[in-house]
């Protein structure tokens, strides 16, 4: 796999420079629609880095339900002016959005290390976290939108993999394996034979040529 870490954290860094300019202090009332499009964009960049990381190989069914969860959340991600979008306006819900917020920028901070250190496992469970961020500050714009769960998610996810695994039967293989290394021994057999015979039969003419002479 090629060494993307430096380039994809620097992406990261360079986008959470920018949306840190104006959401250092976390959104009120004038600029509170600024954090729908913020978390949209955190979870795209981080879903992307995490995707470059395990598409090279064959991804477990934890990974998968961990990048699955993502693109369900961000699925059908609506614009601020979308008539389905609510604009919050009480402080309490503001300050929900803000820990929110904080969280998802904690999250992406350990995402980034994890990544450094090539570790997997660790980026994919920092991924859910993410994404829960995300996804409830989603819940706070868009109340009557039904997200999945990561459980949901997963139940899902894991059903297919098992199939998929089970039908990489190693039984089935071995059988296959069998009756070709028994089609060679066939073939071989028969070219054995065939030169044999070939033989017997040149032995007999120089036999009968020399009773002739």
């Amino acid at each position: 796999m090629p060494d993307t870490s430096q380039s994809q954290s620097s992406k990261i860094a360079k986008n959470q420079s920018n949306e840190d300019l104006s959401l250092s202090n976390g959104v009120g009332a004038s600029n509170v629609l600024d954090a729908l499009d913020v978390a949209a964009e955190r979870l795209s960049i981080v879903r992307y880095v995490f995707l470059v990381q395990i598409e090279d190989g064959i991804a477990s069914a934890s990974q998968r339900s961990s990048l699955e969860y993502a693109d369900a959340v961000l699925m059908g991600w609506p614009d601020r002016d979308n008539r389905d979008v609510v604009t919050p306006e009480n402080s309490e819900t503001i300050d929900k959005i803000n820990k929110n917020l904080q969280k998802m920028e904690s999250n992406i901070a350990e995402f980034s290390k994890f990544e450094r250190a090539s570790l997997i496992d660790n980026m994919s469970e920092v991924l859910v976290e993410i994404t829960e961020c995300v996804a409830n500050i989603r819940g706070v714009f868009q109340p009557d939108f039904a997200l999945p769960t990561f459980e949901e998610i997963k139940r899902v996810v894991q059903d297919e993999w098992n199939e998929e695994m089970g039908n990489i039967n190693p039984d089935k293989a071995n059988v296959a394996s069998s009756v070709i290394d028994e089609a060679k021994a066939d073939d071989a057999a028969d070219a054995s034979n065939a030169s044999n015979a070939s033989n017997a039969n040149n032995t007999r003419n120089v036999r009968n040529a020399f009773r002739t002479n």
